[in-house]
């Protein structure tokens, strides 16, 4: 059980990372992307900055609450994002599908084998 957790908490944490070097890197192109998909580009900043701090809470696992949370925020990001290229039919939201897939195997399997 151990196995599956780490390898979908690493995947999770690698598709948010790439996600979050992508809008610090392409941050002019991300945001043609936030703006094709209705979404306010002053979001794309600090979206980078807390998927990194959410990979940093989870993956130290110190404060409890706090890993909850960031839980949270990435399923609502995936959600997110998952609908906005569903409606807009663009074909882009595998990774968004992915990492919902990651998240839920490596946060009910976490509660388990790492509390």
């Amino acid at each position: 059980m151990k196995i599956i957790y780490w390898i979908a908490t690493v995947a999770m944490c690698g598709i948010m990372l790439f996600s979050a070097q992508m809008y610090f890197r392409n941050t002019e192109m991300v945001r043609g992307f936030f703006e094709s998909l209705d979404y306010p580009t002053y979001l794309v900043i600090p979206l980078a900055i807390a998927k990194i701090v959410g990979i940093i809470v989870i993956l130290t696992n110190k404060v409890k609450w706090l890993k909850e949370w960031a839980y949270a925020g990435f399923f609502f990001d995936m959600v997110l994002a998952f609908t906005a290229h569903y409606m807009k039919d663009d074909g882009q939201g595998l990774f968004a599908t992915l990492g919902l897939i990651f998240l839920i195997i490596s946060y009910t399997i976490g509660k388990k084998v790492r509390p």
